[in-house]
């Protein structure tokens, strides 16, 4: 599997763009900024982009969607929770900053359980809820990527509308948690980090244990 990381926008927003080296089918999660750079990284992979994957519908992971989605063709998909968030810059958050962030709707809604296939390559949808109702992490082959669900020592905010600080916790212990200690989380800001890492050093979730 390639895995290439971006860090996209003002926010510093983790877009990944994976794909099946063989098939050379691709998709790009949270493209949150710098469509250009996303672009370059497809280009030189040669790769066919087949979805564009939402963890969630926040501004900062959708700012380049609308580019993306002209450029490549692919399908939008997002949870239901947060479909709304990518035609209304005030759930999006963007209208709070005067972007006013309008997207094009998404193609296809998915929920926890399902499967997203690239190629030979597989991707469970987990519904980790918390940050934002629809929020979701995308678990394959001893990777997760957690959104602004889990961070290296840190976890997302629940001060936000639709966010529940006991819905957040829940979901990283009963969903993410559960993953072998050695799978790597890919976050949806900084640095890579392991379950097992998390498990020993972040401060918001070993006394949940």
């Amino acid at each position: 599997m390639l895995v290439r990381k971006l860090v996209v926008g003002d926010l510093q927003t983790n877009c990944y763009v994976l794909a099946d080296e063989k098939s050379k089918e691709g998709l790009v999660i949270d493209p949150g900024g710098d469509c250009g750079d996303i672009e370059k990284v497809i280009e030189k992979e040669g790769l066919k982009v087949k979805y564009i994957i939402l963890t969630h519908g926040h501004a900062d992971h959708i700012a380049a969607l609308s580019s993306l989605k002209e450029k490549t063709n692919a399908q939008i998909l997002i949870h239901a929770a947060d479909s709304d968030m990518l035609l209304e810059p005030t759930y999006n958050l963007s209208f709070f900053t005067g972007e006013n962030l309008i997207c094009p709707k998404a193609d296809k809604f998915f929920d926890d359980g399902d499967k997203i296939k690239i190629g030979s390559l597989e991707l469970e949808v987990l519904h980790t809820p918390g940050h934002s109702p629809g929020g979701v992490s995308l678990f394959t082959d001893k990777m997760i990527f957690t959104g602004d669900t889990l961070f290296c020592e840190g976890i997302g905010r629940s001060d936000l509308p639709g966010a529940s600080h006991n819905g957040l916790l829940h979901s990283i212990k009963t969903k993410i948690l559960t993953k072998p200690d050695d799978t790597v989380v890919y976050p949806g800001h900084g640095p890579e980090t392991t379950i097992g890492e998390e498990k020993e050093n972040n401060p918001w979730i070993k006394g949940e244990l």
